[in-house]
């Protein structure tokens, strides 16, 4: 699925007066992309991407998915996303976490994928622990498995590495990497420079707008 932005503005109210973080973006991502997202702290990335996911509205502009005008969360093999805020259910296990879009899209038949994805992120010995039971990185990697683990046209990671330590990092990268290879169209914002070596393009996001091919 190709995801595009056209025009996409973003204006928060304050007692301070209105504060404009995006400021008319266009983007296209095709399928079989892995695209990074780079600029400072504060510079909108995480706002871009909950617009993008349809987690929040845009003042102005479209997003799209495969031409079609996104006007809220799509369903997870559609557009799946890896917030920061990594949203797991406290209730439910890791590996169930992880089987929980394909349940939802009625592939529950394929849990045997779940397995393999969180051995792939070297946390398959933690997959019956709950999330309050492992770490803040173990728990990212799990919510990046939940992202990918039905072949979602689109994924969307918004700083997929930032909790993890040096030797966890490049499993997260094959995976990212490994599923644009596979036909995803895949956009992360992230600081990390492995992230960048192993993208096909960097954008750039300065001051609302982006810059870069």
């Amino acid at each position: 699925m190709t995801l595009s932005a056209v025009g996409l503005c973003r204006t928060f109210t304050h007692s301070s007066g209105p504060v404009d973080v995006l400021r008319g973006v266009d983007l296209t991502i095709s399928p079989g992309e892995l695209v990074t997202l780079a600029g400072p702290s504060g510079s909108g990335k995480s706002a871009l991407i909950t617009l993008l996911c349809g987690f929040d509205q845009p003042t102005s502009g479209t997003v799209l998915i495969d031409g079609t005008p996104l006007s809220g969360p799509p369903s997870w093999d559609r557009c799946a996303v890896l917030p920061q805020s990594l949203g797991l259910a406290g209730e439910l296990t890791l590996a169930e976490n992880v089987a929980l879009p394909l349940r939802l899209s009625g592939r529950a038949h394929e849990v045997h994928l779940v397995k393999a994805l969180l051995a792939e992120l070297g946390i398959d010995e933690l997959a019956d622990r709950y999330p309050a039971e492992v770490s803040f990185g173990q728990q990212q990697r799990a919510a990046l498995a939940r992202a990918v683990i039905a072949g979602p046209g689109v994924v969307l990671a918004d700083e997929p590495t930032a909790h993890l330590d040096h030797a966890s990092a490049p499993a997260v990268v094959a995976v990212l990497r490994r599923v644009a290879d596979a036909g995803s169209a895949v956009l992360v914002a992230t600081h990390h420079d492995d992230v960048h070596a192993a993208a096909d393009r960097t954008l750039v996001l300065t001051e609302g707008r982006i810059a870069g091919p």
